[in-house]
């Protein structure tokens, strides 16, 4: 079962499952004695760590495990954003603690750096950065360079996350109806790419600016979580709840709930009927 597993996490779905929090922990779980190293591979780890970390909004201990990889990168001549972007991860976490000053000084770093290394997608992030901890009107400028700069480097979650940023920018200054120009498609790709928190905020913002944005689904395939198109899809393979709460780590419980919700928005009354309705959304 668990090659058979191995082989679909690589092929489909590998991202969508390390940004479960309880899958990512288990996967981190294994390696932590490594992270207490001065290696490369210990520096990536502290960075992923720190992003699970700031997305499960502790920020300080997400700093703690960014600054740390800063420490190991600096060691290990480790520059270049586009391989360890600690600056703009540790930027963001200090941003949350409401130290603007530290976080403006690690996002202008990491911009200098991306312009020297030539990297676009760290650019967009670097200048996403500076936008966001920028007062006034002055953060317009980066943050527009900022979704052009994404755009062209097929970085879709992070082009989501750019034009959301923008897109509140131009909210906050009374510029509503080209701010739901950037936060209509930034929700769009926040709902697809199941970023709940990034979706959530880019539909605050443009209900702030009179949209009425759509409802998301709530039937269908399209309707389906992450975590219940996961448990859905193992179903549909044959595997029992016991295997299914085995290999993605979580309860009997939850697998169970999950299932419910499947069958509720899909309309089946059996598990039988699964692979049949996946197949057929899917086509």
């Amino acid at each position: 079962m668990l090659d058979r597993l191995a082989r679909r996490w690589v092929t489909r779905g590998a991202v969508a499952l390390l940004t479960a929090g309880l899958f990512a922990l288990a996967v981190l779980a294994p390696v932590e004695a490594q992270l207490e190293g001065n290696s490369t591979l210990a520096a990536q780890l502290r960075v992923s760590r720190g992003r699970l970390r700031l997305a499960q909004r502790r920020p300080e201990e997400a700093l703690a495990d960014l600054m740390r990889a800063g420490e190991v990168a600096t060691t290990t001549k480790l520059v270049s954003p586009s391989c360890l972007p600690w600056r703009s991860q540790a930027a963001q976490a200090q941003l949350a603690l409401g130290d603007v000053e530290a976080a403006r000084a690690l996002a202008t770093e990491e911009l200098e750096l991306a312009r020297a290394f030539a990297a676009p997608r760290a650019l967009g992030v670097a200048l996403r950065d500076i936008g966001a901890v920028t007062l006034g009107s002055t953060a317009e400028r980066p943050l527009r360079e900022s979704v052009a700069v994404l755009e062209r480097a097929s970085a879709t979650l992070e082009l989501a996350r750019a034009r959301a940023e923008l897109g509140a920018f131009l909210r906050r200054t009374k510029r509503r109806a080209e701010a739901r120009e950037y936060l209509a498609p930034a929700l769009d790709a926040a709902h697809r790419a199941g970023a709940a928190p990034l979706a959530e905020r880019a539909e605050t913002e443009l209900r702030a600016t009179g949209a009425r944005p759509r409802r998301i689904l709530i039937t269908g395939i399209a309707s389906l979580t992450a975590s219940e198109s996961r448990v859905a899809e193992l179903a549909a393979e044959g595997l029992t709840n016991r295997e299914i709460a085995q290999a993605l780590f979580v309860t009997m419980r939850t697998v169970e709930g999950h299932l419910t919700q499947v069958f509720r928005k899909l309309d089946l009354s059996s598990r039988e009927q699964l692979a049949g309705a996946l197949a057929e959304e899917a086509t």
